[in-house]
């Protein structure tokens, strides 16, 4: 089923950032490469745009303490955002001043790479002022993400410690708790009065999230917490003297106990009234102009004008394509059942399974590990272009790892400090059969997520808010493409573990089905589970977790799929048309090269690689 790209009509296309958006690139235009320096076509007004661009997204980064930090920069290192109204409206009032500025250049004279960029810029923009309207449409904490646990995942993984200033910068910003999450409860009552509360399963997570993480030495006898843990491990590496350290584990202490344990009891004390009010209603349906808010985060997330119903549709077909698959891979196991049956088998039998024990979590850490190299040694084999920075494996911090999803991918730092990380969660082993190994492997690591965002970010001639963008369809689209095309090159060699591949890629079908079904067609949470449950191999747990993200985050596991079947559908197109002149190395770079972009931008990339190269 061919995926249609919602097209808007411009003079010129490309596109990426955190919202999604939408061009058309004429054929006619000649084909330029991100990668060719700006300035190679480059006139005043080109340059004088890319300036433009570089301010407007150094301007968004100085506003955000976190950002900075995020990319190296450590202006604001003793601060966190600011979560109020008043600092939503501020950054309302900047887009629409960047959209003006925007505005005033003169579009005809700049040149092909610039004028995409230019328009990608405005497109973002004017999605930004347009989608204020749905500013408290979401949940601030929620098993997924929210304000709550960010803190003491921001401190662990991102705020690093190599001198004095940085050891003061992180006891500032423990201090400044308390203002972050009163600044947070506040968020949380306008929702409420608004009628905008999580459905009633989220509470318990979120309150054993915050309870977890002022749990522990100093706030009370036990192990480290958390955050005492990752702090004194940090000020332990420095070269200062026993006295300069230990006043900073003095500071740092005083802070913990007397800011932080304060704002999280307070936090868990409101969590539990806000619990109380809450209901069992799951879908965006029941926020305020739930339907037409929906179908909006739809056309954001997939970057196409699929409906709710076309999106469901397409699910149905592909599971049962996917269905018909496995029953090809039962009778090569010789498995004598029906497809239930398979799935209760790969479900429950021991010799799927690492023992749920810490050596049994080790062993999986290096078999991905040991995956993930054996797919770096080929890469050759199909990419022209590699990314410079390094990627760990890593299992979830245990303060968030019964919250947490199955497994993750963290971007690395682009002054090369932070390698790019791939997550693992190793709460509940059952979740994490050996045979989806393979799959999640190359997902989230290799050739997947790490290939994709660190090559966007090592990206030269091109402005930082594309390098820094996103679109879920292509970055998620991306990532199940190469769970995919590993096969074409002989991995999946084990029966077995080519089955985890398609219970990997049906569950992902499986998403288009249930996230329109909850959020359109109202169905229960149980509901939801349940269609998991029967239709594909996953544990339960895993069926729980994602119809609870479905929940807090509507539309967003539609992108998966949408953004895989495009890929192939583009693949497919180019070979098709180029014969024995396609190279599947020269398909990756044209993918690749550009960041992220929506889909119907790639489409129109693929379309010109075609033409330059027939």
């Amino acid at each position: 089923m061919p995926i249609k790209t919602k097209i808007t009509v411009v003079a010129l296309s490309l596109s990426i950032c955190l919202s999604s958006t939408v061009y058309a690139a004429p054929t006619s235009a000649p084909y330029l490469s991100p990668s060719e320096p700006v300035a190679q076509k480059a006139n005043s007004e080109s340059e004088k745009a890319n300036a433009l661009f570089e301010t407007i997204f150094m301007e968004n980064v100085q506003a955000s303490p976190i950002s900075q930090t995020y990319l190296g920069i450590k202006t604001d290192y003793d601060k966190w955002d600011e979560m109020s109204d008043a600092a939503t409206d501020a950054n309302l009032a900047r887009t629409k001043k960047h959209l003006a500025q925007l505005n005033m250049l003169n579009v005809d004279k700049l040149d092909r790479q610039t004028k995409l960029s230019y328009q990608l810029l405005t497109q973002k923009l004017e999605q930004e002022i347009k989608d204020d309207q749905w500013r408290y449409h979401s949940y601030p904490v929620n098993q997924m993400y929210g304000g709550h646990s960010q803190i003491a995942s921001f401190l662990i993984n991102q705020h690093q410690i190599s001198d004095i200033k940085d050891a003061k910068a992180y006891i500032s910003r423990l201090n400044g708790v308390p203002k972050r999450l009163s600044q947070l409860q506040t968020a949380l009552e306008i929702r409420a009065n608004k009628g905008i509360i999580a459905p009633k399963f989220v509470f318990p997570y979120v309150i054993s999230d915050s309870k977890n993480i002022v749990k522990g030495a100093p706030f009370d006898e036990g192990e480290d917490s958390a955050l005492w843990a990752d702090f004194k491990r940090k000020v332990s590496a420095l070269s200062i003297s026993s006295d300069e350290q230990q006043q900073l584990l003095t500071a740092a202490k005083e802070a913990l106990v007397d800011d932080v344990k304060p704002a999280y009891d307070k936090l868990i004390g409101y969590m539990g009234k806000l619990e109380a009010k809450a209901d069992t209603r799951d879908g965006a349906w029941k926020f305020p102009k739930g339907e037409t808010y929906y179908n909006n985060a739809l056309a954001r997330t997939t970057t196409t004008d699929m409906s709710a119903g076309e999106i469901h549709e397409l699910g149905l077909s592909e599971v049962a394509r996917i269905h018909s698959e496995m029953r090809d891979i039962m009778k090569k196991v010789n498995f004598e059942g029906n497809l239930q049956e398979f799935f209760a088998f790969m479900r429950d039998d021991q010799q799927f399974y690492y023992a749920d024990t810490d050596q049994g979590r080790q062993a999986y850490l290096q078999e991905a590990i040991a995956l993930i190299d054996t797919m770096s040694s080929r890469l050759d084999e199909v990419f022209k272009v590699k990314p410079k920075a390094p990627m760990i494996v890593k299992q979830v911090e245990a303060f968030r790892e019964k919250s947490a999803g199955k497994a993750f991918y963290n971007n690395p730092s682009p002054d090369g400090s932070r390698p790019g990380t791939y997550y693992a969660n190793l709460y509940d082993m059952k979740a994490m059969p050996k045979y989806q190994m393979e799959a999640l492997a190359y997902h989230e690591g290799t050739p997947g997520h790490h290939m994709q965002i660190a090559i966007a970010q090592e990206l030269e001639g091109v402005p930082k808010f594309r390098k820094y963008g996103g679109y879920t369809a292509y970055i998620e689209g991306w990532g199940l493409y190469s769970e995919y095309f590993p096969k074409e090159m002989g991995m999946y060699a084990d029966p077995y573990s080519d089955f985890g591949r398609l219970a990997m890629e049906l569950w992902r079908a499986c998403r288009l089905v249930v996230d329109t079904g909850i959020h359109a067609k109202k169905w229960t949470r149980e509901q939801s589970i349940n269609y998991y449950v029967s239709n594909t191999p996953n544990a339960e747990s895993d069926a729980v977790k994602m119809v609870e993200r479905h929940i807090v985050m509507p539309s967003q596991a539609t992108a998966y799929k949408v953004g895989m079947l495009k890929l192939l559908e583009l693949r497919e197109k180019a070979q098709t048309a180029l014969g024995d002149k396609f190279d599947i190395r020269d398909f990756h770079t044209i993918v690749l090269q550009n960041g992220p972009v929506p889909l119907d931008v790639l489409e129109s990339e693929i379309d010109l690689w075609i033409e330059k190269s027939s």
